[in-house]
């Protein structure tokens, strides 16, 4: 942790720092007179949501924004002495990697996926340093092992898309660290990993920074995540820095009501209250802080589960082929292993577990993306496992998917209007196009945008407001089961809040049933009824959401919940 003294040891000084960006016809200023210093050996987390400025601020250090198009303003931009605004071209290209690095928020698209991992390591040491192939290469190994990625030498001669995504954020560090910089700058580095992933990532971080006695510049927009690793917080909104101060300060007294709209929008781990507060709540004075009791919670439950299942998955498998040589017996995989359970409607059922644990293949099986090995999956009391033709393209209305991507997965070519349309026409719903047309006017606005919106592209929405956009195109086929596959894993936590708190109306208001796959067991046991855990392909446990966080019976279940930030 910083200490006192370390203060006396400014490395970075912004003063005065103003951003504007042109695109020849209008200017739009993103940072407003941003102060603030980094110490030695400090780790300095800057939150806010997406827009805030957070990464605006940070490529300013670097030296990343466009040329052309940015338009920055500073008193003062200085890092170990040296003026920023006057470093230039190829000094940068020196000066990256040596004296300042970054790890970024997607190691998929930061990495080269035609060179090996460790080739990529070893390129950034030979850029900075007169190092032998030979030496770089152990310089490599030593490093993978340093960020504790398994078997270095295995890893060293994989391409990216071999390894998982906990283990390409490890290459990254690894890059990021190789020359020894001075400051370091985490970008939103464990936004989209898994919450134990998650936690060996930040202890990694702090393991490094103490290790290397560099500073660390750790960007997030989730203020819960960070107090376990920063000094000092930075809180971001609207391009200006409304609170900094140190860590526990921050958090036990913050002075600024957006601070405090940022912790509360996170939900509780104790008390389930009916709708989640978002940023607009605490700046508008709404909060509703309405609680669903036990006793409410456990009536419900008694509706749903006296009933006949609306889901029955029976045994289930899946084995994929593995790559096998000429002569070689053909291997398999088992990404789903003989699992069974119901789904009732009207019921919200969570599943969880890591990354690779099986739960994304499960929730392809159900929607019928993907063939099954064996076993049965029984929808409305008919066999759904084998469906084919126009009886599978009917079953395709019914059981719907909200995607973790939204902008993936929608066609960038077709306005909102026309691509929440286009399915309503496939399946038959609504009179005519004009009708159609009423109806995704009306769904726009219940979904928090408005009628402006339905000739405009996806590019030109935020990924919140695209992710309204992908629910809006679900819930306009009138589809009975739902299946969320990590739907609010990327977003901002005030966004999380209001997404969630749209799924809930809309299961009130037109009786969902959901299987939310998520790997955050906060949310999942905000939202859901009950919950399934998968581990390697099993069921690991299932229960009542309250009951399986207070009392977990596997041992991988209490790790997860250990996992969660408090």
């Amino acid at each position: 942790m910083m200490t006192r003294s370390s203060q006396n040891n400014i490395i970075a000084s912004i003063k005065g720092l103003n951003v504007s960006f042109s695109n020849g016809k209008q200017k739009t200023q993103v940072l407003h007179d941003i102060n603030f210093d980094i110490f030695q050996n400090e780790i300095l987390a800057v939150v806010g949501e997406s827009g805030s400025g957070k990464s605006v601020t940070s490529k300013a250090l670097m030296g990343l924004l466009p040329v052309k198009a940015a338009n920055i303003n500073a008193q003062e931009l200085t890092l170990l002495g040296r003026d920023l605004l006057k470093v230039r071209g190829s000094d940068w290209s020196r000066f990256r990697g040596s004296e300042i690095s970054m790890i970024f928020q997607e190691p998929m698209s930061s990495l080269n996926p035609t060179i090996t991992c460790g080739k990529q390591v070893i390129e950034v040491l030979q850029q900075h340093q007169s190092i032998s192939n030979v030496a770089a290469r152990k310089e490599v190994l030593r490093l993978f092992e340093k960020v504790k990625l398994p078997i270095p030498e295995t890893t060293f001669d994989k391409f990216p898309h071999e390894i998982s995504g906990g283990q390409m954020q490890r290459v990254m560090i690894a890059m990021a660290i190789a020359c020894k910089p001075k400051l370091l700058i985490a970008d939103e580095p464990t936004t989209a990993l898994d919450v134990t992933v998650q936690k060996e990532i930040i202890n990694l971080l702090k393991e490094l920074q103490e290790e290397y006695g560099m500073s660390i510049l750790f960007i997030s927009h989730d203020l819960s995540l960070v107090k376990s690793i920063a000094d000092r917080i930075l809180v971001m909104y609207q391009g200006r820095i409304v609170e900094q101060g140190e860590s526990e300060v921050v958090f036990e007294s913050p002075k600024e009501l957006y601070t405090r709209a940022l912790i509360a929008s996170r939900p509780s781990t104790t008390v389930r209250v009916k709708k989640l507060p978002t940023i607009s709540d605490f700046i508008e004075g709404t909060v509703e802080d309405e609680v669903i009791t036990p006793t409410t919670r456990k009536e419900l439950h008694t509706v749903i589960y006296n009933q006949e299942p609306l889901l029955e998955v029976k045994e289930v498998v899946k084995d994929f082929k593995l790559k096998k040589g000429i002569f070689e017996k053909q291997q398999f995989f088992r990404a789903v292993d003989r699992v069974s359970f119901d789904l009732f409607a009207g019921e919200s059922l969570g599943l969880v577990g890591e990354s690779g644990c099986g739960k994304s293949t499960l929730g392809n099986l159900i929607l019928r993306l993907i063939d099954t090995t064996s076993g049965n999956i029984i929808y409305r009391n008919r066999d759904i496992t084998h469906l084919k033709g126009k009886e599978l393209r009917e079953l395709r209305k019914e059981i719907q998917i909200i995607f973790q991507d939204p902008f993936a997965s929608l066609n960038p070519r077709l306005t909102v209007g026309q691509a929440i349309i286009e399915p309503m026409k496939w399946h038959g719903i609504g009179k005519n196009n004009a009708h159609r047309k009423e109806k995704v006017l009306h769904l726009l606005k219940r979904v928090g945008l408005t009628e402006e919106h339905y000739n405009r592209y996806p590019h030109e929405f935020s990924g919140g407001q695209r992710q309204r956009i992908g629910i809006a195109r679900t819930v306009a086929l009138e589809p009975k089961l739902i299946v969320c596959d990590e739907s609010v894993s990327a977003l901002d936590i005030s966004v999380q809040a209001q997404v969630l708190n749209l799924l809930n109306e809309f299961k009130a208001d037109f009786g969902f049933s959901y299987l939310f796959i998520s790997h955050d067991l906060a949310v999942v046991k905000y939202f859901c009824d009950q919950v399934i855990v998968m581990n390697k392909g099993k069921i690991e446990e299932k229960n009542e959401a309250d009951a399986l966080y207070a009392n977990p019976q596997s041992d991988y279940t209490k790790k997860l919940i250990a996992a969660i930030p408090e």
